[in-house]
């Protein structure tokens, strides 16, 4: 067994809970989304935290896919995707290149940078992004497209670009789950080759997501009910909060 997949019990709790948000992120909750990575990088190497959380947002994939499949806008999926993929090779060789040092400090950047555009679209008038959006639709789909694929595989965090992408395109609520579901999908999927290349997929790593897995379930599960109880608003509070805090301790090593 990899000794950085060694954990005291606390540790495995805490896990459970990063991926338990998993699964509520996918089912309903999408604001929490950020909070995986910021737990899973400050447990282990922040590069192999990468490998570790694939499988299990493909998990939770599968469950957003099927609950949410008769609301997703294909012609969305397909005008990004050909943007994601050049992303994707872009953080591949970003994370071929830079050591786990250099992974916290970029990871934490991104989740910094992240939480920068999760205020500033909190900000925005939905009208006005929507005509902005619509004058500038030439490069906006390229842009989140191509930012999507590179946060995705350099640190698992596209889901602030996708939320502004998605609700730039003013989509109905049910619109929004299954189109945002289909695509995370499909581009965690195309991602599983290249983390197995550089070794942050392994059969080490696929043992522990075996253990993992269950807590998405039951993320997944609880998701679509606690959202219909909890304040989103209290939820997006406290992920920023843990995702802030995640992204200074990686900065400060």
């Amino acid at each position: 067994m990899n000794e950085a997949l060694s954990f005291e019990p606390w540790q495995w709790a805490m896990l459970a809970v990063g991926a338990s948000f998993v699964g509520l992120s996918k089912s309903g909750i999408p604001g929490v989304g950020i909070v995986i990575v910021g737990v899973f990088s400050n447990l282990m190497p922040p590069k192999l935290a990468t490998g570790v959380v694939l499988p299990l947002l493909i998990v939770g994939d599968v469950f957003a896919v099927s609950a949410y499949r008769k609301h997703t806008r294909w012609g969305h999926v397909f005008r990004l995707f050909p943007w994601t993929i050049p992303g994707v090779v872009a953080g591949y060789f970003a994370l071929k290149w830079i050591d786990n040092r250099g992974a916290s400090l970029l990871i934490g950047g991104i989740l910094l940078f992240m939480m920068g555009m999760h205020f500033w679209r909190k900000r925005q008038d939905a009208a006005k992004l929507e005509h902005e959006v619509a004058e500038h639709a030439v490069w906006f789909a390229p842009m989140a497209g191509f930012l999507a694929g590179f946060t995705t595989q350099v640190a698992n965090a596209a889901g602030p670009v996708m939320i502004i992408y998605l609700l730039a395109m003013r989509l109905p609520k049910w619109e929004f789950l299954g189109t945002g579901a289909a695509y995370f999908f499909a581009l965690n999927l195309f991602k599983v080759p290249f983390m197995v290349n550089l070794g942050l997929i392994t059969t080490d790593t696929l043992r522990m997501n075996l253990w993992l897995a269950p807590a998405v379930v039951a993320g997944s599960l609880v998701g679509r009910f606690v959202a219909k109880r909890v304040s989103q608003k209290l939820f997006e509070g406290l992920a920023v909060v843990f995702t802030v805090a995640a992204a200074v301790k990686l900065l400060l090593g």
